[in-house]
């Protein structure tokens, strides 16, 4: 097996604006069934946020905006080297019963401050926290 030599990875935090405000959609980790968001390697032909918002369709089951703001970048250390993590926006507009991994994940809405409390990775967490205040919402 050749391991990937480009360690980019992006994520996205998908969001969406309700009578009650801003609210965070994480979903579950494949293994430790961890709150995340949705992330992944950066494919070849795709730009960073492209690569991100696949994988919100992908592993969490909604489509949104093509317009983002990147929120913050962060590495991780792992066994086969470091990966850096671009971390965007994405304004959900439509969320899918049937998606490729529907039956691996869960997925759930919190508001920000629950997110923030729920979510495995602290520097995500951070950008959770500073979310409202970077998308003008009240």
């Amino acid at each position: 097996m050749k391991l990937e030599a480009n360690f980019n990875q992006s994520a996205v935090i998908p969001y969406r604006i309700t009578k009650n405000g801003l609210e965070i959609l994480l979903i579950t980790s494949l293994r430790e069934k961890n709150w995340i968001v949705p992330k992944g390697y950066i494919e070849f032909n795709l730009t960073p946020f492209e690569s991100a918002k696949k994988e919100a369709y992908e592993e969490a089951g909604v489509l949104g905006s093509n317009e983002t703001i990147e929120v913050g970048t962060f590495k991780q250390n792992k066994p086969i080297g470091t990966r850096t993590i671009k971390v965007f926006t994405m304004e959900v507009n439509e969320v899918l019963d049937d998606y490729p991994e529907k039956n691996d994940r869960k997925r759930k809405w919190f508001m920000p401050e629950d997110a923030y409390n729920a979510i495995a990775i602290p520097e995500i967490g951070e950008m959770i926290k500073e979310l409202s205040s970077k998308l003008k919402v009240a």
